[in-house]
């Protein structure tokens, strides 16, 4: 029998001390991260990194028998502050759109509702996009002046790469069920929707091995007051793509090195960087060697926390253990985008 929780509502904060018996004492200098609920019984604490990808930890789990309130108990343990409330029920996500709190293989493809088909596809298109650019670089040393410069070849990969973007936006837009604001085509008025809930200014991508090539961020400046001139890179596309005798210089490599990082930041969200970067596939290997990628800035209220279903006879002192292998983790409830 398993007792279910009750407050749903967890809360952030930072660590500031290891107070465990048994445990190292600086756990909270490589995980500052906190995030907290309480079940009927319990309360729950589970570490968190703040760099790269902002891992939740559930092999980190910390229990105690509930006396007091959850506020005064991280304050107590882990001497917690800057404590806000999450955004995301314990045990939810989003559909389709990943967050700090999947990590293994198998919760990404339930807490997205994805399938390994989709990925696959996703997989194949992208390595294209990589593969090409690899290809232009080749060619093109990118610098100052070097990503300013244009041809055919950087021209054919932003035509391509800005329109697998935007079968990516029609995706997430099919998942929220919004139909076009002119009732003819998607533009970027509903593709600029997007921003926020997938959180697209979090991610940044670097070039390595490129001092010269600034960190792209590839949606930093999209507004929704100018949704396409704002996304300027894409703006870029769509001009040399109608217009090549105008336009041509339009297809610069700064442009496409943005379209390609966009598409690199939509694969993640979509199913998580993990597989991604992790794997020993080809495409894991030529990005790795690539590009580097990582989120910064982050609304780490807006990470998804795991729902921990503990036993009856789970013990009343302070303790840290492994709730995934135990198998205590939850299936994670998936909801609606909603945009």
């Amino acid at each position: 029998m398993y007792i279910i929780g009750i407050n749903l509502q967890a809360i952030c904060y930072r660590n500031t001390k290891t107070t465990i018996p048994g445990w190292v004492d600086n756990i909270h200098k490589e995980q500052p991260r906190g995030y907290a609920y309480e079940t009927d019984t319990h309360f729950v604490h589970f570490y968190g990194r703040d760099n790269r990808f902002y891992v939740i930890s559930p092999g980190l789990t910390v229990l105690e028998k509930k006396h007091g309130s959850l506020e005064d108990w991280v304050k107590r343990v882990f001497e917690a502050n800057h404590i806000a409330p999450m955004i995301m029920d314990v045990g939810h996500t989003k559909d389709g759109v990943w967050r700090p709190g999947l990590y293994f293989q198998e919760e990404l493809i339930q807490g997205l509702d994805i399938t390994r088909i989709q990925q696959r596809s996703a997989e194949q298109a992208l390595r294209v996009l990589v593969e090409k650019l690899d290809e232009i670089l080749l060619y093109i040393e990118p610098d100052k002046a070097g990503l300013d410069s244009y041809s055919h070849k950087t021209r054919e990969l932003l035509i391509l790469s800005c329109t697998e973007l935007e079968n990516q936006w029609k995706s997430f837009i099919s998942k929220a069920g919004v139909g076009p604001i002119n009732g003819r085509m998607f533009t970027t008025q509903d593709y600029v929707k997007l921003l926020k809930p997938l959180c697209l200014k979090e991610f940044q991508v670097k070039l390595r091995n490129y001092d010269s090539v600034p960190i792209l961020q590839p949606f930093n400046d999209w507004d929704i007051a100018s949704p396409t001139q704002s996304l300027f890179w894409y703006d870029a596309y769509n001009k040399t793509k109608h217009d090549r005798d105008k336009h041509f210089n339009s297809s610069k490599l700064i442009n496409v090195m943005l379209s390609v990082a966009a598409n690199l930041v939509l694969f993640c969200i979509q199913f998580g960087p993990f597989h991604l970067l992790n794997e020993t596939k080809t495409l894991s290997t030529i990005v790795n060697q690539t590009f580097e990628i990582e989120m910064v800035n982050c609304d780490v209220n807006r990470f998804y926390i795991p729902l921990v279903l503990l036993p009856n006879n789970t013990r009343a002192d302070l303790l840290c253990y492994d709730s995934f292998r135990e198998g205590h983790i939850q299936r994670w409830e998936v909801d609606p985008l909603v945009i």
